[in-house]
């Protein structure tokens, strides 16, 4: 709680971010002169040290398989490390001397989000790697309608995008060079182009699903900005009765939320509902769902490569286009445009034609997928 509290000063009070961002660099810039960047270190992180999964996860594990890769000390760097178990690396704990240590001797930086903690420290012989972490659909950076504070970090070195748009957008959001950005998809997404019945029979297994119900997932968006006067996070508008009672029949619906969006929707799994908020591996969640309900999230591109139907429940389209701002217009983009009214989105669902979306999906997955499944490959072109 301190070390969030901490966080949430830094990004949001300029001064004292400033007073951080100088004397660490600083501190760092005298420590740099000491270590020297050794060319068999790589340190990895998922989400700046929340996680072991995503296109890191994927690049590590493709590692662990390759002759090449075994004359590398290769660390991971976690929040709280003693909740993970890896083989094949090193475990290390954010935010300490030990960590800034490996940071500056390490030849490569792989992840999907950041290494520096909002500082600027990288080494000139160090090659910063970014798959990113989905496609850019919602406005971002500088383009962005709200605007975040600006943390001045390294800029990466070589970054993955999984799409045209990707390739436009990136560049200017993230001021790097068009040459710096390359279409080789992203890693995590590898598994989804090898799904097998089997390995859905399994997942539904252990959660537990009927083999008589199809199973639909609900992943809404966070939005930072809806904050009631109280602080705290405002709930999508759902009645899960209504669901219950237009969908039970056929359906199982996953819940996969992000935590303050959860938390305030307090939803309990029973027969028709089950709570996957918490769930390690979305992937898994994506390979056994036979109908995705979003909204604005990139994940809408990743799922499309199951060729399944994909339905955006847009209650606030509006406002968050004035709050947030979107890169392309998703009534039009979508394959089935958005639902701004929950009864509207339950009718779609319950009239699905699955042979129809699967024509509409194909088409939309060739303009927003360039990947053929080997995403995780492409760090061979980067290490020799």
């Amino acid at each position: 709680m301190i070390k969030n509290r901490i966080k949430t000063i830094l990004k949001t009070n300029t001064f004292i971010y400033k007073i951080y961002y100088f004397s660490f660099n600083f501190f760092l810039s005298i420590l740099r002169i000491f270590i020297k960047v050794e060319d068999d270190i790589i340190l990895m992180n998922s989400f700046g040290g929340q996680k072991y999964d995503d296109s890191t996860r994927v690049i590590f594990e493709y590692m662990k398989t390759q002759e090449k890769y075994k004359k590398y000390k290769i660390y991971w760097a976690f929040h709280n490390p003693e909740k993970f178990e890896i083989e094949g690396a090193e475990k290390i704990k954010t935010d300490t001397l030990h960590y800034f240590i490996i940071a500056l001797k390490a030849k490569y930086w792989i992840t999907n989000s950041s290494i520096e903690r909002g500082l600027k420290f990288k080494n000139k012989k160090t090659l910063y790697i970014n798959t990113w972490h989905g496609s850019i659909i919602k406005m971002t950076g500088d383009d962005a309608h709200i605007k975040a504070f600006d943390f001045n970090v390294s800029k990466y070195d070589i970054m993955y995008a999984q799409n045209k748009l990707d390739l436009e957008v990136m560049p200017r959001v993230f001021r790097i060079p068009k040459e710096r950005v390359v279409l080789a998809g992203l890693p995590r997404n590898d598994e989804l182009f090898v799904t097998t019945e089997e390995e859905i029979i399994k997942i539904r297994e252990k959660l537990n699903i009927p083999k008589d119900k199809k199973v639909i997932m609900y992943a809404p968006t966070f939005r930072e900005f809806y904050i009631d006067k109280d602080g705290c996070f405002i709930a999508p508008p759902i009645n899960i009765e209504k669901w219950r009672e237009k969908l039970s029949n056929k359906y199982v619906v996953l819940f996969r939320a992000h935590y303050e969006v959860n938390k305030v929707l307090g939803i309990k799994t029973d027969d028709f509902i089950i709570n996957v908020s918490d769930y390690p591996n979305l992937n898994e969640l994506m390979k056994i769902s036979d109908i995705l309900i979003s909204d604005y999230s990139s994940l809408m591109f990743d799922y499309s490569i199951l060729e399944r139907p994909i339905y955006s429940y847009a209650y606030d389209y509006e406002e968050y286009e004035e709050k947030r701002g979107f890169y392309v217009d998703l009534e039009e983009y979508l394959p089935n445009g958005i639902c701004k009214t929950e009864d509207e989105l339950l009718e779609k669902i319950v009239n699905c034609d699955f042979e129809q979306e699967k024509i509409k999906m194909k088409k939309f997955k060739k303009i927003y997928v360039e990947n053929d499944g080997n995403a995780r490959k492409y760090i061979d072109k980067i290490i020799k």
